[in-house]
């Protein structure tokens, strides 16, 4: 079932540099919904962050980030194919437009600026407008910027795949029944992309 309307992107590299070189000093809180849950307590690594429990081959998504989901998970979500892979500022990305709208898309960047995963993001949650920590598919992950444009439709999520990398996966979406709600798209994307690495899809 396609659960998103995808759209034209400022994304994952933008929300990155912003997360990591702003300090606004706010804080915040919200809800997400979809098939994310809590972040269960348990061994945590520097700055609070949670330890990756099983960490995931990345080397596909480092060569082509436009590999971390298959065909038939693209169809699913509704993408057009294939996706757009660049370099970016923290590493590489891949965008993909909606096969609905050219105004909604979805974005994942493993996010080799930073070496220390998910604890380089926790480190910065004095600085972030909302942070929300998470577990998708059983892999630590985070909903924060240091800007809220959720109600814009976009969705920055961080999602820690090893205990040294975390891939960022943006949801923007300019119209849409998804467009008050980007966070369940963001979430839906890195699901499809855990189980991709895990080889289960």
């Amino acid at each position: 079932m396609r659960i998103f309307k995808i759209t034209r992107f400022a994304a994952g590299a933008f929300a990155a540099l912003a997360l990591l070189t702003a300090c606004t000093g706010k804080t915040g809180s919200g809800t997400t919904s979809g098939s994310a849950s809590p972040v269960p307590t348990g061994e945590a690594a520097d700055n609070g962050a949670p330890k990756v429990p099983a960490p995931l081959d990345a080397d596909g998504i480092l060569a082509d980030p436009c590999s971390a989901l298959s065909a038939a998970q693209q169809d699913d979500i509704g993408m057009v194919k294939p996706g757009s892979a660049e370099q970016g500022p923290t590493g590489p990305e891949c965008r993909w437009k909606s096969t609905a709208s050219p105004l909604n898309s979805a974005e994942v960047s493993p996010f080799t600026a930073n070496k220390n995963g998910l604890s380089d993001i926790y480190a910065q949650k004095a600085s972030s407008a909302y942070f929300e920590p998470l577990t998708i598919a059983g892999y630590p992950a985070v909903s924060t910027n240091v800007s809220d444009l959720r109600s814009d439709g976009d969705c920055p999520l961080w999602v820690g795949v090893s205990d040294q990398l975390v891939v960022v996966v943006t949801a923007q979406l300019g119209e849409g029944k998804n467009r008050a709600t980007p966070c369940v798209v963001a979430q839906r994307v890195a699901e499809a992309m855990i189980q991709h690495l895990k080889g289960a899809a």
